[in-house]
């Protein structure tokens, strides 16, 4: 199949037939399917989803090829072979060199068709990885469409493919209806507070409601004036599962992101860094994006694409951002290279008067600073104990009682 003529077919065979990442909350139970005769059995069940994971990963191996060090097929004799590959480094970095290649992207690209039909085989483990993979398809994607060298840049019909499978699925999911976000009116008395003045009651159907994302029409193709909404509601999908994406998955968007906001100007090293990111690891951390410190001011030759951030794309980054900078359990590295591309994005976002942006980004900023201050003062006060602990305390001398006779 060439996806540069067969992949606007993908909404009659959209995987969405079945349940969908936004009707199932906890991705773990979304494999499990019924039979007209009643519910199947669950060993049964179990098996066809490691049978269908070990089924693609062999024909993934014979696409990409492996090291001397690591073979792409080992995975497959794992009990979970799906979670395997989404956990493998390696893997990652086979698959990342594969995607990276001057030729990728194309109708014809055999990683591109492994992607899309991983994704529309419905199995809530196999979607995770191709959700893994959407920060870098997206970053190559983007990198290309916005390239100033347009001529020797191959079809993108491939990646095209693989963003409208997720696209559609999620379009799909969420049957034609807005997704809404219900506002609390301060006016109004709750259980938490009373109100200082008393206000008329208004239409609670109507009050306090706002959209937070329209509802999603059915596209063939990412046409221009639509690739920006397209790209956005896949980030959402990835924003639900990201409690299961991997390190490296975060890392990757938070490094794109940076470099989608531009680095065309200098006022990211004129901020305040006091407790957000040491200004040497900031310089150190944006070097890698291609920026780097000369004589004392910051160089902005950039490895990537300052691309349009419109708020229906800014929004579902941002908040990918905040689980990135403020998740619990997320490694440092993941919470420095998040609060590196907030700043671009503050400073992106300034530059372009965005209200939503700058008001977003810049408590983003702010809550950071917070936690680093906390957890500073935490680090402090456990040195500070340990260091009283170990310390000997010296005997006291004995009390001399003076007696006058």
């Amino acid at each position: 199949m060439d996806f540069s003529t067969h992949h606007h077919h993908h909404p009659t065979n959209s995987p969405s037939s079945s349940s969908t990442s936004s009707s199932t909350p906890h991705p773990m139970t979304a494999g499990t399917t019924t039979n007209s005769g009643g519910d199947q059995d669950p060993m049964q069940s179990w098996w066809e989803s490691v049978s269908k994971a070990r089924s693609r990963i062999l024909s993934l191996s014979s696409i990409v090829s492996s090291t001397s060090s690591f073979c792409l097929s080992s995975l497959a004799d794992s009990d979970r072979p799906a979670l395997s590959l989404l956990s493998s480094p390696e893997a990652y970095s086979l698959l990342s060199t594969s995607l990276s290649s001057p030729s990728s992207g194309s109708g014809s690209d055999p990683l591109c068709h492994w992607l899309y039909d991983t994704y529309v085989s419905s199995d809530s483990h196999l979607r995770l990885i191709v959700l893994s993979f959407l920060p870098l398809v997206s970053s190559i994607y983007l990198s290309r469409v916005h390239s100033n060298d347009t001529s020797s840049i191959p079809s993108l019909a491939g990646f095209e493919a693989v963003i409208l499978a997720i696209y559609t699925a999620e379009a799909k999911s969420r049957a034609g209806k807005a997704l809404l976000v219900h506002i609390p009116d301060l006016s109004q008395p709750s259980l938490y507070h009373t109100p200082r003045h008393k206000a008329p009651i208004r239409d609670s159907k109507s009050a306090g409601i706002g959209i937070l994302s329209p509802p999603l029409e059915p596209q063939i193709a990412v046409k221009s004036t639509k690739r920006a909404s397209i790209l956005g509601t896949a980030f959402e999908c990835y924003y639900k599962h990201i409690s299961h994406m991997p390190t490296w998955s975060k890392l990757e968007f938070c490094k794109s992101t940076a470099v989608w906001a531009g680095q065309d100007c200098y006022c990211q090293s004129k901020f305040d860094f006091d407790g957000i990111v040491d200004i040497d690891d900031f310089v150190d951390k944006v070097g890698n994006l291609g920026i780097i410190e000369q004589n004392g001011k910051t160089d902005m030759e950039v490895k990537g694409v300052r691309i349009p951030l419109p708020w229906e794309l800014s929004q579902p980054v941002l908040r990918i951002l905040g689980h990135c900078l403020l998740g619990p359990l997320n490694s440092q590295d993941v919470k420095d290279m998040a609060s590196v591309a907030v700043k671009c994005l503050y400073a992106r976002a300034s530059h372009d008067l965005i209200p939503q942006a700058i008001i977003g980004t810049r408590s983003l900023i702010q809550l950071d600073k917070r936690e680093r201050a906390a957890a500073k003062a935490t680090a402090a006060a456990a040195a500070n104990a340990s260091s009283n602990a170990n310390t000997p305390s010296k005997a006291k001398k004995p009390e001399i009682l003076l007696v006058s006779k």
